[in-house]
């Protein structure tokens, strides 16, 4: 449950754990977010003209530091290109305290309402949030604030030094703390803080900073302003890949979703991209599916799928949002999911907390909906829909700074350098040069093994699904959300010309790569697509039973399938042998520049967006957006 607040008779929120006010009188709230933290950092002046600017707090609250932050930069025309603001918190208060504080002010109410509708299920661990098309991007960690620096491998440029007071929440101040904040400080880091303990001044000071009392914002005598510079040289963890200086230019290898995704990405951040891709229309392989979903995993450990899979789905509802059209492109409807095997898979501490944001036990009304018996063992997973993966595709190669080329088939790829500048060109057939950069990123699925000199493991893994279109007749017998399982049925899809489809499947048929199937493989995927649907939703199945029969029954493995019966559609996917996407550079000794996002498995439409913000952050050393070890998991050099 979120942290319970408590109000005070002047207005003023006050914590009951730490037996402290969250922030002084009203009237002096914004001018120590202002003059306190913003100015006393120098800020704007600093940011002025960079790439970007990272900023690390260490206590959010009801999160004025970071809305006033966000609207000094909104009003700067010297802002940065990219804001990251990282706040760690160890008790997020509720969405309506947050709401109650932040709009007493009315220059931040529009930003305040931006925020509390991506303020919600913050379960300990790391949360994305996007802004401003993706240009400012918080990143709520939610946990012990010494264990969350310990784990994390930030660089900031600014740190804002936050939190209940040190007599009240003394580990927040400690010399454990301020040391992990030292780790993520480069030589000229500004931090600034309200207090003036001495202990925490002299802590700052062992720890590096150069520390001075300056005049106070009232009811405060005096304030700390400090900077990083330490008499030591300081002792930081090389990467492997050292972070680009400056933007660049990039050919992206496919025009899926995982392709696409990247190049958004890429082009956010000032990259010129050019996506190549053999066929003559983004998303013509596995991105190309008429309609799926998107979904959270979840196991009773919340191992790292499970983890994954919900920062996927933040950064997809940030995107879908501001790229897509509701109703039409996509709906955030709910996915019920039948756990057929009778266990319910939920993490046993999320039934009275922050977790039902994500996922709870099915209710009866939505079994009932899905011709499921009260007993059935389900769970509603809320922050799930369908989309159109073909659509979103198109609305991020939209973007500004790409460019796309289809029918450029890349037979190989081939590496030059001079004087110290390397250069990858991308080949044809003919070994002729389609288009060239410093920098190559492979997310063309399967085919990105062969591109990368067998550096990259990846299994095929075709995928067959059955549809057909929704009459009148079958809206009362189809359940009016998706339902997920043993395989997955989307149904009231809109196509586009006044008729809705349903979509069922889809088979996993592991080490097939040829397309398109055969008659015989097309009727062998509708009968265990039927099964499925057996299994998954057995009181649908009889409505959808006609169109099967049909396709079962009439067709031999040497004629098409008839008109009337059920539709297939066909793609391959591809997966690495411990089924995690992998990202990022495969080998930066012998291949500098040369870069993957691929691997999503069944999963591309959950991750693939999240993964390309992986990628875009390790190349510029930005905040990462999820935790650090769930990236180290994904890393494509780890196979």
């Amino acid at each position: 449950m979120a942290e319970p607040i408590h109000w005070l008779d002047d207005g003023t929120p006050y914590s009951p754990r730490f037996n402290d006010r969250y922030h002084s009188e009203q009237g002096a709230v914004l001018a120590q977010a202002r003059e306190v933290f913003l100015q006393g950092c120098g800020l704007p002046e600093d940011w002025a003209g960079q790439p970007q600017w990272r900023i690390l707090e260490t206590g959010f609250g009801f999160g004025l530091n970071f809305l006033v932050t966000w609207a000094a930069w909104r009003a700067d025309p010297q802002r940065p290109k990219l804001l990251h603001f990282v706040s760690l918190e160890a008790w997020p208060v509720a969405a309506d305290d947050l709401l109650r504080v932040a709009c007493a002010h009315p220059e931040l109410a529009e930003l305040a309402q931006a925020l509390a509708a991506q303020y919600w299920g913050l379960l300990p661990g790391v949360h994305r949030l996007a802004f401003d098309g993706g240009q400012v991007l918080l990143t709520l960690c939610i946990g012990d604030a010494q264990a969350l620096l310990r784990a994390q491998e930030w660089t900031v440029d600014t740190v804002y030094l936050d939190g209940f007071s040190p007599a009240n929440n003394p580990d927040l101040w400690s010399l454990q703390t301020l040391k992990g904040v030292a780790r993520c400080c480069r030589r000229g880091t500004r931090l600034a803080t309200w207090t003036v303990a001495r202990p925490v001044r002299d802590a700052l000071t062992q720890c590096g900073f150069t520390v001075a009392k300056v005049p106070g914002v009232p009811p405060k005598r005096h304030n700390v302003q400090a900077t990083f510079d330490p008499r030591w040289e300081p002792r930081k963890a090389r990467p492997a890949q050292p972070p680009v200086e400056a933007a660049s230019q990039c050919l992206v290898i496919g025009g899926g979703l995982a392709g696409a995704a990247v190049a958004s990405s890429l082009a956010r951040r000032g990259w010129q991209v050019q996506v190549l891709d053999r066929a003559k229309a983004p998303a013509a392989g596995a991105s190309g599916l008429p309609a799926g979903l998107f979904c959270p995993h979840i196991s009773p450990d919340d191992g790292v799928i499970s983890r994954l899979s919900r920062s996927g789905i933040r950064v997809l509802l940030a995107q879908a949002q501001n790229l897509l059209q509701l109703g039409v492109d996509w709906q955030p409807s709910g996915v019920l999911e039948h756990r057929v095997e009778g266990r319910l898979g939920l993490h046993p501490q999320w039934h009275d907390g922050l977790g039902v944001d994500w996922s709870h036990e099915a209710l009866a009304h939505q079994l009932a909906a899905a011709s499921l018996p009260p007993d059935a063992t389900a769970c509603w997973h809320v922050r799930a829909g369908w989309i159109r993966p073909a659509r979103l595709v198109a609305a991020l190669l939209a973007q500004p700074g790409i460019v796309w080329r289809g029918g450029a088939e890349v037979a190989r790829l081939h590496c030059t350098e001079v004087e110290g500048c390397i250069q990858w060109h991308a080949l044809d057939a003919q070994a002729q040069v389609l288009a060239q950069a410093p920098m190559v990123v492979l997310a063309a699925g399967f085919a990105s093994r062969a591109l990368s000199g067998e550096h990259l493991s990846l299994q095929a893994l075709r995928g067959q699904i059955s549809w057909g279109v929704q009459d009148a007749a079958l809206d009362a017998a189809l359940p009016p959300f998706p339902v997920n399982g043993e395989g997955n049925l989307v149904t009231h899809i809109p196509l586009g010309d006044g008729r809705r489809a349903w979509y069922l499947g889809s088979t996993f048929e592991r080490d097939i790569h040829t397309l398109p199937p055969t008659p015989a493989e097309r009727v062998q995927a509708h009968a265990a697509n039927r099964q499925r649907l057996s299994d998954l939703l057995p009181g649908v199945l009889p409505a959808l039973e006609p169109a099967f029969t049909s396709a079962l029954e009439e067709v031999s493995a040497d004629q098409p399938l008839p008109a009337h019966a059920v539709q297939g559609w066909a793609a391959v996917r591809c997966a690495a042998p411990d089924r995690l996407p992998m990202v990022g550079p495969l080998d930066s000794a012998a291949l500098p520049g040369l870069w993957a996002c691929s691997a999503m498995g069944a999963r591309g439409l959950t991750l693939s967006l999240l993964c390309a913000e992986l990628l875009a952050a390790r190349l510029h050393g930005e905040p990462l957006p999820l935790e650090a070890k769930l990236a180290q998991a994904l890393a494509a050099e780890r196979l």
